[in-house]
């Protein structure tokens, strides 16, 4: 089938949230498919859509909705037809996708790993017996907790430039960012320390970017196709579909990662009690095409080892 490629006239309408990293995966989607078609960058418009979870910032995650917080607002537009595609943080994606809309495009995935973030320290073992740590994410909280059950541990919502600011106000003494959003924001100046995925498992998804359509718009898939990166689809493939099974959510601290050698992929997993009392971990390898299946059947062993009350807060 023949394209139809936007103009100036008629640009296509790339729909985001309005912090600077949503900014740069919103635009770094649109360089990707003005270079694909020989498109200027007037063919695209870049639209910011207010979402739940940026505008109410003095609650935690878990206590006003969960996941769908930071896509809701953008995927009622899309299905409206205000815009025609949507950019995602990919670890902020519910698993299930409303009627009338697809994910199934994602950008080559940045450095997945967690950062140690903090003006003075450089590993998580440098912190002082009770030291005050600043996250929002119950995954990285609980994993901080498991390992060093001593530290205080308070919420930190915001984007990365406002999470900055608290640990530069001594809110905290460090806290945890990902290294993909310091390495998009191009940050090289931040005082950070990657962290091995095998000392901290990072969230699911952590570092791609997926990009969602309406599930009828076929000249839009056709063009999407050109920008797709099939490795990452891979990874992420079973990835959601281990979470999708553990039902994860805001609320539950879940951790996931899948690398590719070869046509083989591996596949981590890890649950938390949400106080880090306790951590549940396994691995499966098989071949690419079997990722979904392999995630399902690891979510499935890790939910048979924790029983039913697991995820329960204290």
């Amino acid at each position: 089938m023949t394209l139809r490629l936007p103009t100036s006239k008629n640009p296509l309408n790339i729909g985001t949230r309005g912090s600077p990293l949503a900014l740069a995966q919103a635009n770094e989607t649109r360089d990707r498919l003005a270079k694909a078609f020989g498109l200027e960058d007037d063919c695209f418009q870049i639209v910011v859509i207010k979402v739940t979870g940026d505008m109410i910032q003095d609650r935690a995650l878990k206590d006003i909705g969960g996941k769908g917080l930071f896509t809701r607002e953008i995927e009622e537009d899309l299905l409206s037809g205000k815009i025609d595609i949507a950019v995602h943080s990919m670890k902020d994606m519910p698993t299930i996708q409303p009627d009338g809309l697809t994910l199934g495009t994602y950008l080559p995935r940045e450095d997945v790993r967690d950062a140690f973030v903090s003006p003075t320290l450089t590993a998580i073992a440098d912190l002082a017996e009770g030291a005050t740590v600043g996250t929002s994410s119950l995954r990285r909280r609980a994993q901080l907790l498991h390992k060093r059950p001593d530290l205080n541990v308070v919420e930190f919502r915001g984007n990365v430039q406002t999470r900055l600011k608290k640990l530069a106000d001594g809110v905290a003494e460090a806290t945890f960012l990902a290294c993909a959003g310091l390495n998009r924001l191009q940050m090289d100046t931040v005082p950070s320390t990657p962290i091995a995925p095998d000392d901290m498992l990072p969230a699911v998804a952590q570092g791609a970017i997926g990009i969602e359509r309406r599930s009828d718009d076929f000249n839009m898939a056709g063009m999407l196709d050109a920008i797709h990166d099939t490795a990452t689809g891979h990874r992420l493939a079973g990835e959601r579909a281990f979470l999708l099974t553990l039902d994860g959510s805001c609320e539950t601290p879940i951790a996931g990662l899948a690398q590719l050698d070869g046509n083989t992929l591996f596949l981590r997993g890890e649950v938390l009690r949400p106080d880090g009392s306790e951590a549940l971990s396994d691995s499966v390898t098989g071949p690419i095409e079997d990722g979904a299946q392999m995630g399902r059947a690891l979510a499935k062993d890790l939910l048979a080892r924790a029983g039913p009350h697991f995820f329960d807060w204290h």
